[in-house]
């Protein structure tokens, strides 16, 4: 796969390198390197240019990266992915539930990464699987995919930098309060690999704010709205447990409820500035059925 990117160097980016240039624009360290290594891989005005090369106005930068490796121990299967945008940079899709986000020991072909290597094998293009945020196996909802290693790069710092915005979809037993905030510190479970817990004294910051949208009482449930601070393992979870209205179907944190078979958790919303041309993307995935019902 080959992608081209052109950028015409006026007043206000000139006398800086091409590195420093390109280390404003988002490029990692390791994507310049190989751009460096790579024949043609950054020219100026059509002529191979070196890294330390100060930029003059009127110039044409362009870098030319082209990446022809696989992820090949990913087995391609057909899925039915439910793709809600793509373009030549980045996929959103709406994961299901019982499904992983990469394979894993036990998880070798029933994964989204199984599903996406079937789709990039059908149209003949090499494949390199990047997932930009994670879910739960069985939380549903929006996740990115970036398509080459400058949109995988510049993604990957705005997670860092908690510029991709997320909200999410809940039913949580009882009757929540209206509207709240937790901030309660998370840890690992002592002897667990996957549970977590609120721990003040060796537990890692966290906040999640809440807002109650609905409350149905023939089920003693309420549907929220949150929003995440910070990106801890299972946060929503654990949070929701400990101020006392942990999320229907988790078998974790509420075991006893059998209404739903899966954490009643969804990725609903989630906003961030495009890679490449920085504008405003958002997109929704609808709740999905087996959460509609218990509502």
């Amino acid at each position: 796969m080959k992608n081209t990117f052109t950028y015409l160097i006026d007043s206000t980016t000139e006398y800086q390198t091409i590195e420093q240039f390109l280390r404003s624009l988002g490029y990692s360290k390791h994507l310049i390197i190989r751009l460096r290594n790579q024949s043609m891989g950054i020219t100026i005005d059509g002529e191979l240019a070196y890294t330390t090369h100060k930029l003059t106005a009127g110039e044409t930068l362009q870098i030319h990266l082209e990446e022809t490796e696989t992820s090949d121990k990913i087995l391609p299967v057909p899925m039915d992915l439910d793709m809600v945008y793509e373009d030549e940079h980045l996929i959103v899709v709406n994961k299901p539930s019982d499904m992983p986000v990469h394979p894993s020991q036990g998880n070798y072909d029933c994964t989204l990464a199984n599903g996406i290597a079937f789709y990039y094998q059908q149209q003949g293009l090499p494949f390199v699987y990047r997932a930009v945020n994670r879910l739960d196996r069985d939380t549903t909802g929006l996740l990115i995919l970036a398509k080459h290693q400058l949109s995988a790069a510049i993604l990957s710092q705005m997670v860092k930098n908690r510029e991709i915005h997320r909200e999410y979809l809940a039913v949580a037993d009882g009757l929540t309060e209206e509207s709240g905030t937790i901030t309660a510190p998370i840890a690992r479970v002592e002897g667990s690999t996957i549970e977590r817990c609120v721990n003040f004294q060796y537990g890692e910051y966290a906040c999640t704010h809440y807002k109650r949208l609905q409350y149905n009482p023939a089920n003693d449930c309420s549907l929220l709205a949150l929003k995440l601070e910070t990106g801890r393992t299972h946060q929503i979870r654990v949070h929701m447990k400990y101020v006392g209205h942990p999320l229907l179907g988790d078998f974790l944190y509420h075991p006893d409820y059998t209404h739903i078979k899966r954490q009643a958790l969804h990725s609903h919303r989630i906003t961030f500035f495009h890679p490449i041309t920085k504008k405003t993307m958002q997109f929704e995935a609808p709740l999905p059925a087996d959460m509609q019902a218990i509502l």
